[in-house]
């Protein structure tokens, strides 16, 4: 019966791992018993230097996830791959992976491939930006408010010796 496992790996090679599994897979014809691998991600897109740059992110470093029939087999193909430093669960016997946290784990990095990416802010409250574009390009001010969820800011520009709070997006604005 397939199930979903969770193998532990050096942290920083899950990709590798990936890639080494499935050619192992190939070449000693475990396709029966291993469906997939996956490495859980999601894009982020980080604003830096007033550009944003669309980056890939794992979710759960040091972990793989492994859709396979639990055999004798199958558990020595993926066990002495090179980066699998083991199973998740007992020694001798992984445990599997129930559904809602399959449907969790794997919604979660598909969804957010699908939907729009979350743009991650590498700002803090308090900086002193400049604004790049819009009708007050060129002006100074300092954050006041981040929203991560829309992806804006909340800028304090002082006008005429007045404080005025200007809503604007991420990219519109670079650190001083």
């Amino acid at each position: 019966m397939f199930r979903w496992y969770v193998i532990n790996t050096y942290s920083g090679h899950e990709n590798k791992v990936k890639t080494n599994l499935e050619h192992r897979i190939k070449s000693m014809s475990q396709e029966q018993v291993v469906r997939r691998v996956v490495v859980p991600t999601e894009s982020v897109v980080e604003t830096k230097d007033g550009q944003k740059v669309q980056t890939e992110r794992r979710l759960w470093p040091g972990y793989v996830l492994v859709n396979m029939d639990l055999t004798d087999d199958a558990w020595t193909l993926v066990k002495n791959t090179p980066g699998v430093t083991g199973f998740v669960g007992s020694q001798n016997k992984p445990v599997p992976l129930s559904q809602p946290e399959v449907d969790r784990m794997l919604h979660t990095a598909v969804a957010q491939a699908e939907q729009k990416t979350k743009a991650k802010a590498e700002f803090t409250m308090g900086d002193s930006v400049k604004i790049t574009s819009g009708y007050l390009a060129d002006f100074d001010g300092e954050i006041a408010e981040i929203n991560e969820d829309q992806g804006k800011l909340k800028v304090l520009v002082s006008i005429f010796e007045r404080q005025v709070p200007v809503e604007l997006e991420f990219d519109k604005v670079k650190k001083i």
